[in-house]
């Protein structure tokens, strides 16, 4: 600042026992990452076993939005809607989403999701088999009109893609079809910003080839090489770009997911909110 300061007074734009700067000087411009969410996939089994223990645990790590994953205890840990809700509110988190499937029990899951108070309901994997251009574009109205029941019970729905949308058939890469035959309005992407790179593919391409699409990511390093996520820093995803077009992304929430660790959860996450905590973007 000392030498930022002497060269200001030296170039006439700050003088002696001043302090008025001129407005293309900012000091302040480079952002924290904030407001950082957690996909409770990422402490499968720990939920499993003490789900509010758990919770207890991931808030101490500073995490303040919470996604929930399917489990065998059911969406919310055998806890219920309202009693997750009850235990994040009190935590000082806010259960903001939930990942689901679109079957028989769909209005039931609209309904819980309600109870539970989440903004978003996320589709986790395709309602539908089937890696062909035809197949993708009925998916896409099976959404749209997802998302208009979705809309009226104040909630909105999204999908979560892993690799194997990034694959093509006839020549047209199978996300992007989705992307293009669903309603913005009523259909927000989750993108999964590990299994993007998986798939070949740079999620900064699709920010700008479909702007604000995203409101939510799934933050997650990825090892090419290995073939699995890992700790933030140490794959192939660049994190401080992802951040400085998030903008662009149209981005709300971002929940970190990792699925494999050095030693525990816990451990990997502790390492990831360090490592979110030194950026500047």
């Amino acid at each position: 600042m000392a030498n930022r300061r002497e060269f200001l007074i030296k170039s006439g734009v700050l003088t002696a026992g001043t302090f008025i700067f001129p407005s293309w000087v900012d000091f302040e411009s480079s952002k924290k990452v904030k407001n950082t969410g957690i996909q409770l996939y990422t402490f499968r089994k720990e939920m499993a076993d003490d789900a509010i223990g758990t919770l207890k645990r991931i808030a101490s790590l500073g995490f303040k939005e919470i996604e929930t994953a399917r489990s065998n205890e059911g969406h919310y840990y055998g806890l219920g809607p309202k009693g997750m809700k009850n235990i994040c509110d009190d935590l000082g988190m806010t259960l903001r989403s939930g990942h689901v499937h679109m079957d028989k029990d769909w209005l039931k899951t609209l309904n819980d999701a309600v109870e539970a108070g989440q903004e978003y309901v996320i589709v986790s994997t395709m309602p539908s088999k089937g890696q062909t251009v035809s197949n993708y574009k009925s998916v896409a109205e099976i959404f749209n009109k997802g998302g208009e029941t979705a809309k009226k019970m104040n909630l909105k729905l999204g999908y979560h893609n892993h690799a194997y949308e990034f694959e093509v058939d006839h020549g047209k890469v199978l996300y992007d079809v989705l992307l293009e035959n669903t309603d913005a309005a009523l259909v927000h992407m989750e993108l999964d910003l590990g299994w993007v790179i998986m798939g070949g593919k740079d999620p900064l391409d699709y920010f700008k080839k479909f702007p604000g699409r995203f409101p939510l990511w799934h933050l997650k390093d990825m090892d090419l090489k290995a073939k699995h996520s890992t700790e933030f820093g140490k794959g192939n995803l660049d994190i401080i770009s992802m951040f400085k077009n998030s903008e662009l992304s149209g981005l709300k929430y971002a929940f970190v997911e990792q699925e494999e660790y050095t030693s525990t959860p816990l451990e990997s996450m502790k390492m990831n909110m360090k490592y979110l905590g030194k950026i500047n973007y």
